[in-house]
Formats: structure tokens, C-alpha cells, sequence
């Protein structure tokens, strides 16, 4: 077997930042007051689990942890931020926050905040239930109206009224192209933000490339993260494709033949030491040659 890995795998500049501000937090902390996180810190959640055996808990609504709150709390904001509000309630209820919001998702939320002041209309193209959408939305008093399909626009009528437009950070970059230009045909003063991640872009292409070279593709992250569903979704296009999390997912490693040649990738919140155990699974269960980065 060949195993080649995708260039551009693994933590993205945002999750690495994200787990560095919560890693430095638990250090500074030392056990002194309580930390909690809106939500998963990441989509992955054999990271959710590390954190929750150092104490650490998750929230996933701020107003229904009122009753259980204590002087001093501290509250960390997920890489994919959240909407204004929680940062008003979490203020005014004297939560303690630090912001681990990935700075192109904070970018989004302050272009949304402007042009929203300025009396446009927002329109958002990703999942409407991902907690950065849910979270950009927020910056908009919740106003943006949130499309995720080509069928979307093209049931749009034509209006000359001001829109700003913005894609979800992690939304498939070929969907965005088109999408993009059937907005330019139907809203005649439409300010369209290509806010995809370049990470994103890169990341999409590269699995593009390798996938296309090999016959196995193998796709290591969350099954609830987005972007690690979206590479999986690409490489399927070209090669037989598996979208596992951990190395006990790859049940059966049977498949891959002496001659095999396998890609891996791996989302933007899936751990370096995650990608390796599957890599040395498929060592110890076969004649491998590793190919390094593609």
C-alpha cells in the first residue's frame, strides 16, 4: 500500500488559536475558578472529551446556565463564535470571557454588524443550523435571510434593494462560484464577500487533486463538522471515499491490497495524533509505504 496525505490537513490557523487561548486559560487558572465553553470548543469530539477529563464543561445555551452560575466563571467563546447577545448576557451576568472566535469568522460578524447599520439586507449562504451561521445571524439581530442550495436563489425574484452577501467559512467553494453568480444576475446592488476560509479553499483543492490519483480516499474528522463532510462529499467524486473519526471506525482494513493507493485528509478540527493512529492502524494491519504529503 501507498498512503499519501493531503497538504493542508488537520488544525486550521482558527482551531489551533482557539485551543491555544483555552489551553492557556487551564494553565493561568489552576483550578481556581470554573471554565466553560459556549459549546464544543472544536467539532471533534474526542477533543470535547480531553477537556472535559481537565473539568472543563460545555454549555450550549448561556440563558438556560443563569441559575447555576457563580462569581468568577470564566466563559470561552468557540472558534465559531456566537451572536452579540450571548457576549451582552454573559457581560451583564459578570462571566469572565475570553474570545476564541477564528478571526475570518469574527471578520464575517463585523462586516455583517456594518452593512446591517448601513440598511442592507443580509443574506448568508451556509447551513442555517451550524453555530457559526447561528452565530453570524446574531450580528444582524437575526434578520439575515440564510441560503445553502443553488435552488435557494434561483426562487429568489429580482430586486434592486441593497444586500450584503457572505458565505459560511467552511462552504464548498465550487457551490459558492455558482451561487455567486446567480446572485449578480437577480440583485442589482448586491455587495457578494467571498468569506471562505482560504484555508477552506485549500483544503478543498488539495483533496481535489489527491483524490484523483488514488483509489481509496480516507476522511478523518467529526462526523458533525462541516468542512470535514464537504471534503468527504469531494473526494467521493473520484475516488471510493470513507469518512471516519477515529481509527475504530476503519473496521476493516482488509480491503486496501498490496498495491493500494490510499489519500488521507483530515478537517480543520481533527488533532495531528488522530490522523496518526490511523495511519499506524493501517501500518500494523499491512505492508505499507508512506508517501508523506501529497
Amino acid at each position: 500500500m501507498i498512503i499519501q496525505i493531503a497538504k493542508h490537513s488537520g488544525f486550521c490557523y482558527g482551531v489551533k488559536r482557539a485551543i491555544q487561548i483555552l489551553d492557556d486559560l487551564i494553565e493561568a487558572n489552576k483550578g481556581e475558578k470554573r471554565i466553560f465553553t459556549l459549546g464544543p470548543i472544536i467539532h471533534n469530539n474526542q477533543v470535547t472529551e480531553y477537556y472535559e477529563e481537565k473539568g472543563i464543561k460545555a454549555i450550549e445555551k448561556l440563558a438556560n446556565f443563569m441559575d447555576n452560575r457563580m462569581d468568577g466563571d470564566r466563559l470561552v467563546i468557540r472558534s465559531h463564535g456566537a451572536p452579540k447577545s450571548v457576549y451582552d448576557l454573559a457581560e451583564a451576568q459578570g462571566f469572565e470571557i475570553h474570545d476564541a472566535t477564528c478571526p475570518y469568522v469574527k471578520k464575517i460578524q463585523n462586516t455583517v454588524s456594518s452593512y446591517y447599520l448601513k440598511g442592507y439586507n443580509i443574506i448568508i449562504v451556509g447551513d442555517q443550523n451550524h453555530p457559526e451561521v447561528l452565530g453570524i445571524n446574531g450580528w444582524c439581530d437575526e434578520s439575515a435571510t440564510i441560503v445553502n442550495t443553488l435552488h435557494d436563489v434561483e426562487d429568489m425574484h429580482p430586486s434592486d434593494e441593497l444586500f450584503c452577501i457572505v458565505a459560511q467559512t467552511t462552504f464548498k467553494l465550487s457551490l459558492w462560484e455558482q451561487m455567486s453568480t446567480l446572485f449578480s444576475e437577480k440583485l442589482s446592488n448586491a455587495v457578494i464577500q467571498n468569506t471562505i476560509c482560504l484555508a477552506t479553499e485549500q483544503r478543498q483543492k488539495a483533496c481535489i487533486e489527491l483524490s484523483k490519483t488514488v483509489e481509496f480516499m480516507i476522511v478523518i474528522g467529526g462526523k458533525h463538522s462541516s468542512n470535514t463532510r464537504k471534503l468527504a462529499e469531494i473526494c467521493s467524486r473520484n475516488a471510493t471515499t470513507i469518512h471516519i473519526e477515529t481509527k475504530d471506525d476503519l473496521v476493516d482494513v482488509s480491503m486496501f491490497k498490496s498495491n493500494t493507493k490510499i489519500g488521507i485528509a483530515a478537517g480543520a478540527s481533527t488533532p495531528d495524533w488522530i490522523v496518526e493512529s490511523v495511519i499506524l492502524k493501517i501500518e500494523n494491519e499491512g505492508e505499507v509505504f508512506f508517501d508523506g504529503k501529497s
